[in-house]
This record gives C-alpha cells, sequence and structure tokens, in this order.
C-alpha cells in the first residue's frame, strides 16, 4: 500500500518561495571516492537552504483565521529564515525564537524579512520551549521546524526533485539529520520511487538524537548537544519523523567536527561554494560511509543543505580542515637540546611538509616540540611516522584527536613556569558564546580560586572555549568542582593530558 505522504509530498506547495537546484556532479569528490558522486545543492534556495519548503507548505495550508492571528516558531537559523520568507509572502505576522548562539548572519536576515525575532536559550530546545507559551498567550500557530505532516511533505520534494534530475536511480543517497523533517520526507518518496536505494541518515557525533532514538528503540532526549552544527543541534527527535525515519531510512551514521570542517573544503574544491557546517554534514558523513565499507562504482548523492555561516567561523573550519580529512597529523616530540638536533629532526621526518612547529626548551639536555606533519590519508602513515620517529631515538605522542592540544596548547607554548602554589588543576570548558558569558564564568571562580592559566580563543563559532589552571587546591578538595557543576557549561579535566604534560605542567608538580 502507497504511504499517504506520497500524495502530500506530491501536492505540496512549495515553488512559490523555493527553486528547483540543480543536482551538480562533484568530480573531485568523485575521483577519490571511486563513485559518481552528485550534491544536491538546496544551498542555492533564496534562504540558502531547504527550509523554506517545509515553512511555506505549512503555512500556505493554514485557515484565514489561523494566518490572521499569526505564528510563533522556534529556530536555529533556518527554519527561522523560511517562516519569515513565508510570512512575508502571504502577509502574514511571525514571531521567531532563536537560540542566543545563533549564527548573527541568520539572525539578521531574518529580521531583514520583517520577522519579530526574540533570543532565548542556548539551544533549539529551549528556545522552543518558549515558543510554546508564547504560543499559548497568544493564540497563535506554532509552526513546528521538523515534526509536522506538512513540514514534513514539504521538504520532501527534495527527493522529488532527485529522481526527476537523474536518469537511473541513485545507490546510495546521503541526507542530513537535526530533528528529521528533511531525512524522513525524503526517505519516504526515495523509498517509494527507488525501492533499492539506501537511504543514509547523518548527524554531528555530538547530537546524534535519531542514532540514539534509533539504538533505544524509543525516542530520547539527548543530555547535551554540540552547537558546531547549530542546524542539526537537536535532542530529541520528532515523534513523526522518528516513526518514519524507523521505517524508510536504512542506516543513521554521525560526523565529527573535523569532518564537517574537510567537508566544507571538499564542497569549495569541487563547487566554490561554501557551506555552513550542517549543510557539509551529509557530504561527511558520505565519505566515512564508503571508505568504511569499501564502497566503489556506485552512484552516490549527498544533500548540501545550507550556505549560512558566519564569516569568521571559516578561521576555525580552515584550521581543522586537514586533520578533519586525517591529511595532517599533530605530534609531541621530544627531541635533544643541541645544535644541529631540530634540522635531524626534519630528516627523520623525510619529504613530508612541516605545517607547524612550535618549540620551547625544556632543560638542558632536551626540547619538546609540537609539530604538525602533512601524512597520507586513509593509511598507517601517521603510524609509520610515531615508530620511524620511536627507531630513531626519539618520544613521539600523537596528539592529533587530543581536542585541548588542539584548541589550546598550540597557541600556548611558551615554556613551563616555576612559580606555581601547590598542586595545579586544569579544566576544559566549553560554553554558549554570547555576551556575558565569559564573565558569567570568572565571576562564578570569584575570588576563592587562584588562576595560574587562562587560554580562551574566539573561533567565530556559537561557542566558546577556555583551557583554566587553578592552584592552591588540595587533591580532594571538592570545592573547584562543585563549583563549575553549579556554572552548568560543559567541562572536562585535562590535568592527565599528555600534552598539558609536556608542554604546561610546572615544573616543580
Amino acid at each position: 500500500m502507497t504511504d499517504p505522504y506520497i500524495a502530500k509530498i506530491l501536492c505540496a506547495d512549495v515553488y512559490d518561495v523555493a527553486t528547483e537546484t540543480p543536482l551538480t556532479p562533484a568530480p573531485l569528490l568523485s575521483e577519490r571516492l571511486g563513485c559518481d558522486v552528485h550534491l544536491k545543492r538546496e544551498d542555492l534556495q533564496p534562504i540558502f537552504s531547504f527550509k523554506c519548503r517545509g515553512a511555506y507548505n505549512k503555512m500556505v495550508s493554514l485557515s484565514d483565521e489561523q494566518r490572521a492571528r499569526g505564528v510563533v516558531a522556534a529556530s536555529a537559523g533556518n527554519h527561522a529564515q523560511g517562516v519569515a520568507l513565508a510570512a512575508q509572502r502571504l502577509g502574514v505576522d511571525a514571531t521567531i525564537v532563536m537560540p542566543i548562539t545563533t549564527p548573527a548572519i541568520k539572525v539578521d536576515a531574518v529580521k531583514r524579512r520583517g520577522a519579530n525575532v526574540v533570543l532565548m536559550g542556548d539551544a533549539f530546545d529551549q528556545a522552543s520551549e518558549f515558543a510554546s507559551g508564547l504560543v499559548a498567550e497568544r493564540g497563535a500557530t506554532y509552526l513546528h521546524p521538523f515534526d509536522d505532516s506538512e513540514v514534513i511533505a514539504g521538504q520532501g520534494t527534495v527527493g522529488v526533485e532527485i529522481t526527476q534530475q537523474i536518469t537511473t536511480p541513485a545507490d546510495y543517497v546521503f541526507i542530513p539529520c537535526g530533528g528529521g523533517g528533511l531525512l524522513s520526507g525524503m526517505a519516504v518518496f526515495l523509498k517509494h520511487a527507488w525501492p533499492g536505494v539506501k537511504v543514509i541518515g547523518v548527524e554531528p557525533a555530538d547530537a546524534a538524537c535519531a542514532l540514539a532514538a534509533r539504538q533505544k528503540g524509543e525516542r530520547v532526549t539527548l543530555d547535551e548537544v554540540g552547537l558546531f552544527a547549530d542546524g542539526c543541534a537537536v535532542a530529541r527527535v520528532g515523534a513523526e519523523t522518528h516513526r518514519l525515519i524507523e521505517q524508510y531510512v536504512d542506516d543513521i551514521i554521525t560526523a565529527t567536527t573535523d569532518e564537517m570542517c574537510a567537508a566544507v573544503k571538499d564542497i569549495f574544491d569541487d563547487t566554490r561554494a561554501i557551506a555552513e557546517p550542517a549543510g557539509a554534514l551529509a557530504i561527511a558523513g558520505m565519505k566515512t560511509y564508503l571508505a568504511a565499507n569499501n564502497v566503489g562504482n556506485a552512484t552516490v548523492i549527498a544533500v548540501l543543505s545550507g550556505a549560512n555561516t558566519n564569516f569568521d567561523r571559516l578561521r576555525y573550519i580552515s584550521e581543522r580542515t586537514d586533520i578533519g580529512e586525517r591529511r595532517e597529523a599533530i605530534l609531541s616530540v621530544t627531541i635533544p637540546e643541541e645544535p644541529g638536533a631540530f634540522r635531524a629532526f626534519c630528516r627523520v621526518i623525510g619529504k613530508r611538509n612541516i605545517t607547524e612547529f612550535n618549540y620551547r626548551s625544556s632543560d638542558e639536555t632536551s626540547a619538546r616540540v609540537f609539530v604538525g606533519v602533512t601524512v597520507r590519508p586513509q593509511t598507517d602513515d601517521v603510524s609509520e611516522l610515531t615508530s620511524r620517529l620511536l627507531d630513531h631515538g626519539y618520544s613521539a605522542v600523537d596528539l592529533t584527536d587530543n581536542e585541548m592540544a588542539k584548541l589550546h596548547v598550540r597557541y600556548m607554548i611558551g615554556g613551563k613556569t616555576t612559580a606555581c602554589d601547590g598542586i595545579e588543576r586544569i579544566f576544559r570548558v566549553e560554553f554558549p558564546e554570547r555576551p556575558g558569558a565569559l564573565l558569567m564564568f570568572l565571576d562564578a571562580l570569584g575570588a576563592d580560586f587562584n588562576i595560574s592559566l587562562f587560554h580562551y580563543r574566539n573561533h567565530g563559532a556559537a561557542y566558546g572555549r577556555i583551557l583554566v589552571g587553578v592552584t592552591g587546591i588540595g587533591s580532594n578538595d571538592r570545592r573547584l568542582d562543585n563549583t563549575l557543576d553549579s556554572i552548568g557549561f560543559r567541562y572536562w579535566e585535562e590535568t592527565q593530558n599528555p600534552a598539558y604534560d609536556a608542554y604546561l605542567k610546572p615544573l616543580e608538580l
């Protein structure tokens, strides 16, 4: 029996605001992956995201009375722009609640289309809760960003276009997933049109609510979600989207922040377009999946879902691209403190390009260097290089996956201090990047603790990162832990981190 959604998708009213976006070949990705890769260019929509499809289809289905009372939405950005565009086209009053962490480019775009913007909460779920209160207060209609049949049907039109744009059915289609509106809508239609296609959903590794629901057998709420891919920063998959995903989606995989950064570059190389992290999510997952499953000579489609990213964020993305592609390794190497030691070390490195070199003498006999080197992806090149260094008498530690090293230590190498009051504990803290957040953190620490080390760097992202060292407390003193717990920011103790031991730990400790 044909799913009722097929008719809803085929009848969806989206093209008053949306355009039929092209399905473009990706020749460089195709050559590297050994498959015929195509990108569905939803970044070319008027709002640079697919979200205008579902928002308009929902709003146009409302009665005149409902439109007169206005609409309320909650969104991390792209759904907000879709609602604002639809409301502008239909003459409907729209209030949109957006997380405080939403990139300014998205907030400004919504305001320019005449919608009322309320900034509330650090992530979508908090914004959604506040929006629900506005709905009850005003009698307005809530436009859910994903868990609504009309929204799902509108997003499903992306799948309709794909089946009309390629002569033979694809073998794989990779689709990004936040709350599941695009994934569920496309999956329903693709499985109807191409029964043999494998539909793969891709989520951020730190916001994988659909995967958690699949593994649990029911919807769950994640305790916390990462904000890098803000368009997919959802803690709980929708009820209706979960039902459809379980019925029509073959597999759900995840992609890391570094892998998304690498995918942004891949997209740029093939299209000269700059995707937002969530927009590159499907491409990141596609690369990992095809390599892990030795897929070759297949026709593969990935949805490039959006291009709304702050320009400042590109700094962070570019820094992490080669690591995400596994083309760069970060190593900590101990070399002799003697003339010619660096030259001898470079000879062992061989023809690999050194991308970064941070040096500070440790004592009279040795020095530690923090070095970045190019390596061959999809090989054991890093292990081979580490073994080669060990064979030549060097002590080497691979820090490529060490977040503290990549985010902080590489910018702080300047020698170890001898001025330290007793035990030093090190913490890495992540917090929503909003006015006053850094000051709130420092105020919470107050004068109770002596800060011996501090590093903060704004990456132009939705969240900030701190590395902080505290002294003057005993090893069993829980006051600091209790204080950090009360602040509510995510944090990790890094006192035993090898990067700290090598480059920052006070000499007498």
